[in-house]
């Protein structure tokens, strides 16, 4: 279960890495081009907001493992030790109630703008507005994964320097 983890951890963070860079190559090539030859290329700010809507959905798991989410503790800290387990299996299950709600709705949504093309790339929305679902999909299953560890200890899945960055010591 541990190795598939770090697989899916790793699977997940490659695929951020290649959504910055594929936003990086897209807009730095949008502007060498307008300062070099005047033009640029039309569908490059629609291509970098969409990958940057993918990015921010897929990304949101892989912060919630580490804790980065913001928090407030001042209730949990007031509760005796089992109070604070309890509070935290609450919270984790109106998370994945949340969460689960999230996909039906990003579901929903995405076949509802299936036949509406982007402006530039012509594309269609589905593709746009699939990253909801999956993002919060996403986050159900790093939520899951993190789920015993946070509500027994109050951890998360910190990750050292190696285990960080895919293909590190343990990826």
């Amino acid at each position: 279960m541990k190795r598939l983890e770090t697989i899916f951890v790793a699977l997940n963070s490659w695929a951020i890495i290649l959504i910055l860079s594929a936003m990086t190559l897209i807009v730095g090539a949008n502007i060498s081009l307008r300062y070099l030859t005047a033009h640029s290329l039309p569908w490059a700010d629609e291509a970098a907001r969409y990958l940057m809507i993918w990015m921010t959905f897929s990304g949101a798991g892989l912060v919630l493992r580490s804790g980065g989410h913001v928090a407030i503790t001042n209730l949990q800290d007031t509760l005796p030790d089992v109070g604070q387990r309890c509070l935290r299996a609450a919270i984790t299950l109106g998370l994945l109630i949340f969460f689960g709600f999230m996909v039906y709705v990003g579901i929903q949504y995405a076949q509802r703008m299936q036949f509406q093309v982007t402006p530039a790339l012509r594309l269609s929305f589905i593709y746009v507005y699939a990253a909801m679902p999956v993002g919060f999909g996403l986050l159900m299953a790093h939520l899951l994964l993190i789920a015993h560890p946070f509500i027994t200890a109050g951890t998360y899945k910190r990750a050292d320097a190696t285990d960080a960055l895919p293909g590190g010591a343990n990826g």
